[in-house]
């Protein structure tokens, strides 16, 4: 059988497809820090070796939002070694370049700049992880970008409305449309999607010709009502969906039944949590594009670390221990010994004739302890195999189901192993665990003026980016508007009030003003981080205190002190920059929030509302705040080498047709589209065409 390498040809593209390679973590670790350097590295060599078109990342390039300097660095140097050079481009670009890249001070493809000599241009997403930061939205793919390595595509700039519109490129007689959208948060997302928010733009002409590549970064399993995007929202026209953000390899493109398309998910290239998810073996693809049909092979790595993952329920063993046994706990630990050497000779075995993997393999046991048993020391435990795994410290995890408790006055009843199930926890982010916690309450805790969303944000903000401040400038800002509406209202009585609170909060409960008021606090947070100079982790700052435009010249105005929750407590002291029951006279721009020293003042609730906090107000610099995180080779001499940069092609661009989102088209008929699922070279077009779509 022929290989596929024998039928590439002029009119084939080949695109290796990759995502969420979190270059960069655990890069401290002694035996873990090079792990995402060397993927990174058999990743571009493959794409050099396979001489594909070019490369298509699905996002999280960088684990850290800010990546340290030898992360950059290392990122840097690897795209340049692999990605640079004099091999010709075969394919052109026939979109505006200046809506496709609209971020970039450089609206161009990397290959077509005359200062570049690209080999394999790069075209990337951002994820959850790099995304978009600071008054400018910039990532670190931006600034590869501005280096002329990556092409950063699919940044969406609104929070109300989203149009994508695909890079158009022609190899030969093969047309290809390439979608992306960067990581936005799931529940913004969601509702965009049902209201009719998200458009996808396509050419006017021949539109049966494209064919449409859209890659994605958002939770593809279901986490919560809204904390996931649904298949079905995206459009039917679409041939193959590249999934990021979901770690598990499931690199095999499935067919979506009911939108008539392919989904591949390669899944991350090292393991970042000690899950089921990853411990599954893992691929990158080589795409291959010709006319309307496709084929995907996938190409296991060499690189990544094994991890061996299983359970251990202690109940199910009952012929070899009980609780009541004596010694049992030395009779678990042994067998738990026993069970982690089986899995550590497992890899082994299976590292045989692979010298580019790990020696030391991940290993991972959990054991259920329910049932009277008692957990072991588990640092007594992983001394026994500090030279022969990865993560010595993790290898057991102990859990436990929980029982419901029974109804006790006075006490909230919540079934917490609903709440935190042990097999899902380790793949929740912190604000869906503030999600689910409220959800479980169910309506027996209740926040009075904050939002379960706007909570959950700030507890990520200050758990992931360390900002200090973020929950405290949430609650501040949100009692600021809140006595600002009820002052308004004219409301006196505290029955009136507590009213119009709950009123005020559900109006604005999943909307747009709730999200430009999260991002508002979490900016003065990030403000004033910047203002007292703090150096989070010992990074460089030097990007944020450019983008984030201060108004430390003003002077603080006297205002009323706010009081926490309802009214009832002790008042704040001053908070600085005219937030709380500032002093009269000024301070020093660089006196630190954290020193602050005020008289604090006993206030009624109904004292708390006479007067509006006179903050002082933003200009310039305060529109900027605004917009922050909205958005989470075969040569031929006949063909010449696409350098000199190229006019937007206006014509080209204004001929889109629009689509929505949610607009159903016709029953389509038969793709005949094939795949790849196997190790081997096979046949990569087998088959008919597609027929016209009808």
């Amino acid at each position: 059988m022929s290989s596929p390498s024998n039928l590439d040809d002029e009119d084939t593209f080949k695109i290796l497809i990759a995502t969420d390679i979190h270059l960069g973590y655990m890069e401290k670790d002694a035996i873990r820090g090079n792990d995402t350097y060397n993927t990174l590295e058999e990743i571009l060599k493959c794409a050099q070796t396979n001489q594909v078109d070019f490369i298509l990342l699905g996002g999280d390039l960088f684990h850290e939002n800010k990546p340290s300097r030898r992360c950059l660095h290392t990122g840097i140097t690897m795209l340049r070694k692999y990605c640079m050079g004099d091999s010709p481009i075969l394919f052109n670009i026939l979109s505006d370049q200046a809506i496709n890249f609209n971020t970039s001070k450089f609206p161009w493809v990397n290959y077509q700049d005359e200062n570049l000599n690209i080999s394999i241009p790069v075209f990337s997403i951002h994820g959850n992880h790099d995304d978009p930061t600071g008054a400018e939205g910039l990532c670190a793919l931006d600034l590869l970008g501005s280096c002329g390595l990556v092409n950063h595509f699919g940044h969406s700039q609104s929070v109300e409305k989203i149009q994508i519109s695909p890079i158009l490129m022609q190899k030969g007689s093969t047309k290809l449309a390439l979608y992306g959208l960067g990581s936005i948060p799931d529940e913004r997302l969601y509702r965009m999607f049902v209201n009719n928010q998200v458009t996808m733009l396509r050419p006017k002409e021949d539109q049966d010709e494209w064919f449409n590549l859209f890659t994605i970064h958002q939770n593809r399993s279901k986490h919560g009502p809204t904390n996931y995007i649904p298949e079905q929202f995206l459009d039917d026209f679409i041939d193959l969906v590249v999934w990021g953000h979901e770690h598990e390899c499931l690199i095999a493109p499935t067919r979506n039944e009911q939108q008539l398309f392919y989904v591949t998910q390669p899944g991350s290239s090292v393991a970042t949590s000690l899950s089921p998810g990853e411990a599954a073996k893992k691929h990158i693809g080589l795409l291959r594009v010709k006319g309307r049909k496709m084929n995907l092979q996938k190409i296991p790595l060499q690189t990544v670390r094994q991890f061996f993952i299983q359970d251990l329920v202690l109940a199910d063993y009952q012929d070899l221990f009980t609780p009541d046994t004596p010694q049992v706990t030395k009779k678990v630990e042994d067998f738990c010994y026993a069970k982690v050497i089986e899995m550590i000779e497992e890899a082994e075995r299976e590292r045989l004739g692979c010298d580019l993997t790990p020696e030391k393999p991940l290993i991972r046991l959990r054991v259920d302890y329910s049932g009277g048993f008692e957990p072991f020391n588990v640092s007594r435990f992983s001394q026994k195999f500090v030279d022969r795994v990865a993560n010595p410290k993790d290898i057991i995890h102990f859990v436990r189901r929980r029982e419901q408790k029974e109804d006790i006055k006075d006490e909230i009843n919540i079934d917490y192993g609903q709440v935190f199930k042990n097999t899902a926890v380790e793949g929740l982010r912190v604000e869906d665990l503030v999600k689910q916690y409220f959800e479980a309450a169910e309506q027996k805790v209740q926040l009075s003026l904050l939002t379960e969303q706007g909570m959950g944000k700030a507890i990520q903000e200050f758990v992931d980016k360390d900002e200090k401040d973020a929950i405290e400038e949430l609650v501040s800002y949100q009692l600021e508007k809140t006595q600002r509406h009820l002052q308004a209202r004219g409301v006196t009585t505290e029955q009136d009030i507590d009213a119009e609170i709950l009123r005020f909060r559900n109006s604005k409960k999943n909307t747009t003003e709730e999200d430009e008021e999260i991002r508002e606090a979490i900016n003065r947070a990030k403000a004033h981080r910047l203002e007292r100079g703090d150096n989070l982790q010992g990074l460089d700052m030097s990007d944020e205190l450019a983008d984030v435009a201060m108004d430390s010249d003003e002077d603080p105005a006297p205002v009323a002190p706010p009081t926490r929750g309802r009214g009832r407590g002790r008042g704040r002291g001053s908070r600085g920059r005219g937030r709380g029951a500032a002093a009269s006279e000024p301070k020093p721009a660089s006196q630190s929030r954290r020193g602050r020293s005020a008289p604090v003042q006993s206030r009624s609730i109904m004292d708390a509302f006479q007067a509006p906090s006179q903050r002082p107000t933003r200009t310039g610099a305060a529109k900027s705040y605004i917009d922050d995180e909205a958005f989470i080779d075969d040569s031929d001499e006949d063909i010449p080498v696409m350098k000199a940069p190229q006019p937007a092609q206006k014509a080209a661009a204004s001929s889109f047709t629009k689509r929505s989102s949610q607009s159903q088209s016709q029953s389509l008929s038969s793709r005949g589209i094939e795949f790849d699922d196997s190790d081997e070279e096979e046949d990569p077009f087998k088959g008919g065409g597609r027929n016209t779509r009808r």
